[in-house]
């Protein structure tokens, strides 16, 4: 008996065209080589090629990593030569019967504390802080530009804002810690005092 059944489905193999390769089929496939398609399993307009373009990413090593150890490594330097060249301030065993001086705050309230020194309790230790605060969580809103920009020189203002936040909280810690000598008052290091004061 004669086989009646339909013949199979001829696959015809062409190779692709090379102008529809992307930058990732160089890459990946050599140049002697030639990618083929089977046109009868996967029809051409069916697959979606998308371009990448080159992005301006690095690996994180050694771009990344090797400025992290160096900025680790000038860190650990400048605080071994701090220990070795300032004393710590240690002083005698306190005393219940004698008020002390007024003493420095921590180095975190500093800012703080100098502020007192300049203008009344309530606008040095509740107006500013809280302008401070509010300050820092409306930048986002202020600048409102790219939401998604990952450079600082895309989001100006934001960072302004914020390095301006940032330099007169440590200016007026460095002022606090550097130029206040006993009793809090003002007093320059090596002329008013015999040294850094550190009465922290």
């Amino acid at each position: 008996m004669a086989d009646t059944s339909t013949p199979p489905e001829r696959r015809v193999v062409l190779p692709v065209d090379p102008t529809r390769r992307t930058e990732i089929d160089k890459q990946r496939v050599p140049m002697s080589a030639r990618p083929y398609r089977l046109l009868a399993l996967v029809k051409q307009d069916a697959v979606v090629r998308v371009q990448k373009e080159p992005d301006d990413t690095v690996m994180t090593w050694p771009h990344l990593l090797s400025i992290e150890f160096l900025a680790a490594a000038m860190m650990s330097i400048f605080l071994l030569l701090l220990g070795l060249f300032v004393n710590a301030p240690l002083e005698e065993l306190a005393n219940g019967n004698v008020t002390p001086a007024v003493a420095k705050a921590p180095w975190y309230f500093l800012g703080l504390q100098e502020l007192l020194a300049y203008f009344h309790p309530t606008v040095a230790g509740v107006l500013v802080p809280t302008f401070v605060l509010v300050g820092a969580a409306v930048i986002p809103y202020v600048d409102r530009g790219n939401p998604t920009a990952t450079r600082p020189s895309e989001r100006k203002t934001a960072v302004v804002l914020f390095t301006l936040f940032c330099i007169l909280g440590l200016v007026l810690t460095f002022v606090g810690i550097f130029f206040r000598g006993p009793g809090y008052g003002f007093a320059i290091p090596y002329v008013n005092t015999p040294g850094l004061h550190f009465a922290l």
